[in-house]
Formats: C-alpha cells, sequence, structure tokens
C-alpha cells in the first residue's frame, strides 16, 4: 500500500514563511548597501544589531540583487558604444557608491594591520579608521585587477561580465560568511563579537544559495563550464582570509569579513577572464 500522503502547508503557513524570507533579504539588504530599504517585518528590526546569524541564507541573494545593479550598468555602457574598460569602470564605481565600499574598506584595513609586529597591535590598526600606504596600495590593485578583468569578459557584448558581477556578488556574501564560521572573535566588542561564532549550516545554506544563483546566471550567458572555476575560486578567496586572519589576528573581525567578500568577489572575476580567455 502506498504510504500516507504529506498533508499540504496551510496558507497562513506559506505566506508567513514568504513574509519572513522578504524580511530577512531586506535586513540583508539594508546591511550591505546604502539603499533606504523599508522594515518589512519583525524579523527586519532596524535598530537591532546587523542581523547576520537570523538571513545567512539571503546575504547571498541581497548579494546578487546588489550585483545585478552592476549588471545593468555595464550592458547599458554596452549598448550605449562605450569602450569595455569605461563600462567596467562604471559598473564597479556604481556598486561602490551602492555598498559604500563596505567590503573593500575592510579589505584596506586587514591589508594595512598584517605589518602589526603583535597581534595587539594589528588589532589596533583594524580599529583605526584611517588607511595607509599599504592598505591603499592594495586596494588600488584589487580594483584595477577586478575592473580589467571585467572589460575582459565585457568584449563580447557584456552579458558575460554582467553574469559575472551577480555570480561575483552572491559568491563573495556567502564567502563573508566563512570567517564568523570558522574562527572566533577576535575580541570582545564589536561586530565580530555581537556575531559570535556562526554555525556551520548556516556557511552551507548560504554557499549553496550562492552555487545556485551563480549557475543560473553563468548558464543564461552560455558559460555553464565556468561555474565550477567561479566557485573554486571565492572558495580560496576565503582559505586565505580565514588562514590569514587565525595566524595574525587570532580570530575574526568585521574587517575580515569585508575582506574576504571583496577578496572573493575579484577573484570569481578574474577566475571567470581567465575561462573565457582560454576557450577563446
Amino acid at each position: 500500500m502506498p504510504g500516507p500522503m504529506t498533508a499540504p502547508l496551510p496558507q497562513q503557513t506559506i505566506e508567513a514563511r514568504l513574509a519572513g524570507g522578504l524580511a530577512a533579504l531586506a535586513a540583508a539588504l539594508r546591511f550591505l548597501t546604502r539603499l533606504p530599504v523599508p522594515r518589512l517585518g519583525p524579523a527586519d528590526d532596524p535598530d537591532a544589531p546587523p542581523p547576520l546569524a537570523a538571513t545567512l541564507w539571503a546575504m547571498p541573494a541581497a548579494g546578487a540583487l546588489v550585483g545585478s545593479v552592476g549588471a545593468a550598468t555595464i550592458l547599458l555602457a554596452t549598448a550605449l558604444g562605450l569602450p569595455p574598460l569605461v563600462g567596467a569602470g562604471l559598473a564597479v564605481s556604481v556598486l561602490l557608491a551602492l555598498t559604500g565600499a563596505l567590503h573593500e574598506d575592510g579589505f584596506a584595513d586587514v591589508a594595512d594591520a598584517l605589518g602589526g609586529a603583535t597581534i595587539e597591535r594589528r588589532l589596533a590598526i583594524l580599529r583605526d579608521s584611517r588607511i595607509g600606504t599599504f592598505g591603499a596600495a592594495a586596494l588600488v590593485m584589487l580594483l584595477l585587477l577586478r575592473t580589467a578583468a571585467l572589460a575582459a569578459l565585457a568584449a563580447d557584448g557584456g552579458w558575460l561580465a554582467a553574469a559575472a558581477l551577480v555570480a561575483a556578488g552572491g559568491l563573495a556574501r556567502a564567502a563573508a560568511l566563512a570567517p564568523a564560521t570558522m574562527l572566533p572573535p577576535a575580541r570582545p566588542d564589536g561586530l565580530g563579537h555581537g556575531l559570535g561564532r556562526l554555525p556551520r549550516r548556516g556557511l552551507w545554506t548560504a554557499a549553496a544559495t550562492a552555487a545556485a544563483i551563480a549557475l543560473a546566471v553563468l548558464a543564461a550567458a552560455g558559460a555553464t563550464g565556468a561555474w565550477l572555476a567561479a566557485i573554486l575560486a571565492a572558495a580560496a578567496a576565503a582559505a586565505v582570509v580565514v588562514r590569514l586572519a587565525a595566524r595574525r589576528f587570532g580570530g575574526h573581525t568585521g574587517d575580515v569579513a569585508g575582506a574576504a567578500a571583496a577578496a572573493a568577489e575579484t577573484a570569481v572575476v578574474l577566475a571567470l577572464a581567465a575561462v573565457a580567455g582560454a576557450a577563446a
């Protein structure tokens, strides 16, 4: 005899889950961008600390939405006949303005702090809002590499570059969760301490969401074969940042999470440009 049929979810349960999902996405967008995203539910409290622990799955989705703004920018630039390098520069600039350079600021701070003689000194440098010479140089190189790789991808009409920005946006936000999952907080205050140590299950859920988004957009752009390269690039970048943070800071901070995201976003675009170049 066939087993008992599973009862369908009540309409109220479905509506509650949809409302909770939208609230989580809104919370993630508010944290990742400067957009005036309205509060959509009790789970999305604008007066509470960044609700990352409750919205891990939504972070890659929000990152992909952010990347889609850059994708639209580069497609518009291509349609207007602008050179690929100009379109890539505009897309990167728009994304920096949209996010307030949140992750890039962390990347520059981490680059500066790596030169400190002790863990205490390195953590003090991370707190300093000023950017030093090494941090500035590292940030310039990061943005140059990202822009150049996007320009290479945009040379064939812009669709692959657009897909790369969406995929990189999702994968980078999943990578940002890796330090707080793999490491304890580096100090007893700040964003890192507020997050604590995130559950591994949340990281895998976020990674699966980011991977699915990357597969969908790259397949739509005719680059399904580049999917694995994009995922491996993001994972490798996150692993390097986690390793450095463990050895040099003794744990994770908000800046470390930002550095993981910025490094992963650039690594994904570089990997996709390498795959496209090898296939040409």
